[in-house]
C-alpha cells in the first residue's frame, strides 16, 4: 500500500525548496532516502511514507518542507536532521485574528527594530526564527524550545521586551546550571 504524504507550501517558497539546479531537493533526497516530488505550478509536494527505514525520517522530512516554507534557508532548515532539533510554528492568526494591521504588529514586536528582538532571542538560545506570512517559526533544541515558546508567546501577548530578555536570561542560566549538574 502506498501511503502519500501531501504538504502544500507557498509559491514563492518552491525555487528555495528545488534550489539552484535542484541542489537543495537533491540535498534533501540524498540526507533521507526518501524521493520527493515537487509540483512547481500548484506549490505541492509529495513523497511516499513507506519509502524509508526510519519512520523518524519522514517527520524530519516534513518538518524540513516545513521550515523552508515558512521563510528558513536550507541550511538553517537542515539543522532538523538532527535527533536534538526540533521545529514548532506560531500561526499570528492565533493571537490577532484575521486584521492584516494586528498581525504586521504583531511580526514587529518579533523582529524589533532593526531585527534586535530576533538577533537577542536566537543568540541567547542558540536556535533560529523565521518570521514570515502570517507565522513566526523556530528550530531549536528541544531544552531550548520551551523557553523560546514562552518567550515569543510572551511577546505576542504584551510583554515588555525588557521583561522577555530578563525571563530567557534567568531560564537559560537555569538551563545551564541543571546542564553542568547532571540534570
Amino acid at each position: 500500500m502506498i501511503n502519500m504524504k501531501y504538504l502544500k507550501i507557498p509559491m514563492e517558497r518552491i525555487g528555495v525548496l528545488i534550489g539552484s539546479n535542484g541542489e537543495t531537493k537533491k540535498d534533501l533526497e540524498e540526507k533521507s532516502g526518501i524521493k520527493i516530488n515537487i509540483d512547481s505550478k500548484n506549490g505541492e509536494v509529495t513523497f511516499d511514507e513507506n519509502n524509508s527505514a526510519d519512520p523518524l525520517m519522514i517527520l524530519k522530512v516534513e518538518n524540513i518542507i516545513n521550515a523552508i516554507s515558512r521563510g528558513f534557508s536550507p541550511e538553517k532548515a537542515f539543522l532538523l536532521f538532527s535527533d536534538e532539533a526540533d521545529f514548532f510554528v506560531f500561526d499570528l492568526r492565533d493571537y490577532a485574528g484575521k486584521s492584516d494591521t494586528h498581525i504586521r504588529r504583531l511580526k514587529s514586536r518579533i523582529i524589533g527594530s532593526e531585527g534586535k528582538t530576533k538577533k537577542v532571542l536566537e543568540d541567547l538560545t542558540n536556535s533560529k526564527v523565521s518570521v514570515h506570512g502570517h507565522t513566526v517559526s523556530i528550530i531549536s533544541d528541544i531544552m531550548r524550545m520551551n523557553i523560546l515558546k514562552k518567550s515569543i508567546d510572551m511577546l505576542l501577548t504584551g510583554s515588555k521586551h525588557a521583561t522577555v530578555y530578563r525571563f530567557v536570561e534567568a531560564q537559560m542560566k537555569e538551563l545551564k546550571r541543571s546542564e553542568r549538574l547532571g540534570f
